[in-house]
């Protein structure tokens, strides 16, 4: 089934070119079902780039998906042409009133900033208060866990002592009932790209989290959720694509910062070799059981029932 998005959306021809199944909001509107209503807060910086990878993660699934970008109005972005924000996005205070089965709020390059320095910070709580009342679950990603860890339940992050966790990291499932990591292997892959954690041990002794997945050593918790999946947090990025991680080794090598390795990431460790993809399958799996099962199985058909936790 479509993704539907804005007929002048730069990623929708590219998804098409992959022969994924796209929709413009006036062919959709024809259709006698409810498309589920999936909000997209995108803090990252190349904001076409994660538009490109969240909506090929999301299209793996038989349902149909109405999508609305969101940005903050407190950070003016310098990555992602003002043209562009126009044109696609909207922000939260024109749609604070609305109410949307599934949000995704993404990560952000501000980890080794105290939350309360981040420019939007006040802008991100109050919708990570408003996603408890109008989003039937919300999926935070990277340091959009770590900041909803911090806000909902008072989880601090910490700085890795010894550098970046940047790589392709081994998880492994630990709670199978759950039906988030259903098809799961026991082994699986996430790529991570990021100085901050918040500790495991932190996360197991917090009685309101329940933890479905995580890592080998450093990678830590990978997945965990809240409020019977109204809450999901993901550490990683199984959204990148295959070279992802290989534009940011090489950006910062050209800027001569001597960056580490990405671990697990290109063949012999050599980077001019195309790196593996080995994360793809269970990045599908993610996406899609989190709207199958946290949002379409829960979400009302009449959206505009209230909501609360």
């Amino acid at each position: 089934m479509p993704i539907c998005v804005q007929k002048d959306l730069p990623a929708r021809e590219i998804l098409e070119n992959e022969n994924i199944f796209t929709m413009e909001p006036e062919r959709s509107m024809h259709q006698d079902i409810r498309p589920l209503e999936i909000c997209i807060l995108n803090l990252m910086p190349l904001k076409e780039d994660t538009e490109l990878q969240l909506l090929r993660s999301l299209s793996n699934t038989p349902l149909q998906i109405n999508i609305t970008f969101m940005t903050v109005k407190s950070h003016i972005s310098r990555n992602t042409s003002a043209n562009h924000l126009n044109q696609f996005y909207t922000s939260w205070y024109e749609i604070k009133d609305k109410r949307f089965d599934g949000l995704i709020i993404t990560g952000a390059p501000v980890e080794l900033l105290e939350y309360e320095e981040v420019d939007y910070w006040d802008e991100m709580t109050a919708i990570m208060d408003w996603s408890l009342t109008n989003v039937t679950s919300t999926l935070h990603v990277c340091w959009g866990a770590q900041a909803a860890l911090y806000h909902h339940y008072g989880l601090n992050k910490h700085t890795f002592e010894d550098g970046k966790l940047f790589g392709v990291y081994r998880h492994r499932v630990r709670n199978r009932k759950d039906p988030l990591v259903r098809g799961f292997d026991d082994l699986f892959y996430i790529p991570h790209s990021r100085y901050t954690e918040v500790r495991k041990e932190d996360i197991h002794a917090c009685a309101e989290l329940k933890v479905l997945a995580e890592g080998d050593n450093k990678a830590g918790v990978c997945l965990c959720t809240a409020k019977e999946g109204r809450q999901v947090f993901l550490f990683g990025h199984p959204e990148y694509d295959r070279l992802t991680l290989d534009k940011e080794y090489k950006r910062d090598k050209e800027k001569g910062l001597d960056p580490a390795l990405p671990v697990n990431y290109y063949p012999d460790d050599d980077p001019e070799q195309k790196p593996m993809l080995i994360w793809r399958s269970h990045a599908n799996i993610i996406y899609t059981n989190w709207l199958d099962y946290y949002v379409y199985q829960s979400t009302p058909y009449d959206i505009g029932v209230s909501l609360s936790i």
